[in-house]
């Protein structure tokens, strides 16, 4: 138990690092009167890609998971700990889990507090939504949730890939390290992030989207959750399939 509890805290602190900055950039960029105003899609997507290297050091105890997908991704696997030699049962999944969006809500509150004045100043709703949450480029939920189950799936077979060369158990976005992750999360933005905006991860969506929902953001408008559930299903679905994909694909590819 004492284990589980540091993993918790770890996952906690971790994911709201990574969820603080994430949100962050995309403040920058979206929010009025802000010195990064008009930065673009390559700024946003190397400052979270960068957000990931920094949730990843906080969270290197917990094997930083800072992602329901990674997390099922690696009980797909096979894998039989998490970090700290916690091993994987119900309790530790949902430990995982419930850190990571208690993380996710606590990073997007704190993003709020940081530009509380720009909110304020941003005129349109959809800006400031999409500080938070993602959204479709072309509304079409069938083949936005394609894009999401494409995305995460690089993302969790690559981690379950090097964390099997290198480290095994302990799984995770720390088994890969941190600036090559964030390489990776850079790298799946700017080659798959345009349709849906990459959340590939259901915490940094849906976390974020309920802080939205409870913050008393001035001229907010919808969360939009009928969306809501693509940023979930598509990247647990993704995470699964690279678990099981891996079991037996990546045998073949290391002989």
């Amino acid at each position: 138990m004492e284990n589980i509890g540091a993993v918790f805290v770890s996952e906690v602190v971790g994911t709201a690092m990574l969820v603080l900055l994430g949100t962050g950039v995309v403040a920058n960029v979206a929010l009025a009167k802000n010195k990064g105003l008009g930065g673009g899609f390559l700024m946003v997507t190397i400052g979270w890609g960068f957000a990931v290297f920094a949730g990843v050091v906080v969270a290197y105890r917990s094997g930083a998971h800072l992602n329901p997908a990674v997390t099922l991704g690696l009980v797909a696997n096979g894998a039989k700990e998490f970090g700290l030699g916690v091993p994987v049962n119900a309790v530790s999944v949902l430990a995982y889990i419930g850190a990571q969006m208690i993380g996710a809500i606590l990073g997007a509150i704190a993003c709020w507090l940081a530009y509380k004045p720009h909110f304020d100043a941003e005129p349109d709703p959809a800006n400031k939504l999409g500080v938070f949450s993602t959204g479709p480029a072309i509304r079409s939920y069938g083949w936005n949730l394609v894009t999401e189950i494409i995305g995460t799936f690089v993302l969790v077979f690559v981690v379950i890939a090097f964390g099997g060369n290198r480290q095994g158990a302990s799984g995770g976005l720390a088994s890969l390290g941190a600036l090559p992750v964030a390489v990776l999360v850079i790298v799946i933005g700017t080659s798959l992030g345009g349709p849906t905006g990459y959340a590939i991860n259901p915490a940094r969506d849906l976390g974020p989207r309920i802080a939205h929902f409870i913050l008393p953001i001035k001229g907010k408008g919808s969360s939009d959750w009928a969306y809501s559930w693509v940023p979930v299903v598509g990247p647990i679905i993704g995470g699964l399939l690279a678990g099981w994909t891996a079991l037996s694909l990546l045998p073949l590819l290391a002989t």
